[in-house]
């Protein structure tokens, strides 16, 4: 691939970051905190293929002059390297939707322990992150729980013993090491709930567990009180 192709390729590439850390679509890769980081590295691609196009076409004319034939062309690169444009096309036209219940179906639930677990803000109900609920109800069996209500937000996939059950991914710093974090839904579920739906649902803690089919994890129940079928947010992991 000569220069010019390559340079093309800076471009299409430091365009396709730019777009989706400007749009939100980058949301569905890494953590928002990487925004910044996104922008920069797009920017200089942009940059450094932007001035190496200009480079090389002010080069190529440059040749042209001093090698015309006399019947107005000058000798020239193949024209099928810039199929290899293809692949990156298809990154700037079609992203990749983010992680959802296909993924969190082939991975075990994420529980993590804690050494002590701190006392809950106030609240009625109480949002909580999935990981932070979970961990709670596992590894302290609901004690700092309580009787209190929590609402918990994520996307519906069907588990163990045709169970219905609450997952969101939960990322350090990207899909790459995204896990699922699982939660089962005891109580009244509306009727017609599908896969990948997403859900608010308000409840309190049960003692009930379900063991994870994939790594053995132990997955808490919730008894829903209400569910609330909600859009897909902008930020569907959790870090």
């Amino acid at each position: 691939m000569n220069k010019q192709a390559q340079a093309v390729i800076l471009l299409l590439v430091g365009g396709a970051v730019l777009r989706a850390s400007l749009s939100g679509q980058y949301l569905n890769y890494v953590k928002p905190g990487l925004q910044p980081y996104l922008i920069a590295a797009g920017a200089i691609l942009v940059v450094a293929g932007a001035f190496t196009l200009w480079y090389e076409l002010r080069g190529a004319r440059r040749v042209e002059q001093e090698h015309d034939d006399g019947h107005g062309h000058a000798p020239g690169g193949p024209k099928v390297a810039w199929l290899l444009l293809a692949p990156v096309l298809g990154l700037l036209l079609f992203a990749p939707p983010a992680l959802g219940s296909y993924a969190a179906g082939r991975s075990g639930s994420a529980v993590t322990a804690r050494s002590e677990y701190a006392p809950l803000p106030a609240g009625d109900p109480l949002s909580l992150p999935m990981l932070d609920y979970a961990s709670r109800a596992v590894f302290d069996k609901g004690v700092s729980l309580g009787e209190r209500r929590i609402r918990l937000t994520g996307f519906a996939m069907r588990g163990p013993e045709n169970s219905w059950l609450l997952a969101r991914m939960m990322v350090s710093c990207c899909a790459a090491d995204a896990r699922p974090v699982k939660i089962a839904l005891g109580g009244e579920l509306p009727d017609g709930l599908q896969d990948q739906q997403w859900l608010r649902i308000t409840g309190k803690y049960s003692g009930r567990q379900l063991q994870d089919n994939v790594n053995g994890e132990a997955i808490p129940f919730i008894e829903v009180s209400e569910v609330t079928l909600i859009p897909v947010p902008q930020e569907q992991y959790e870090s």
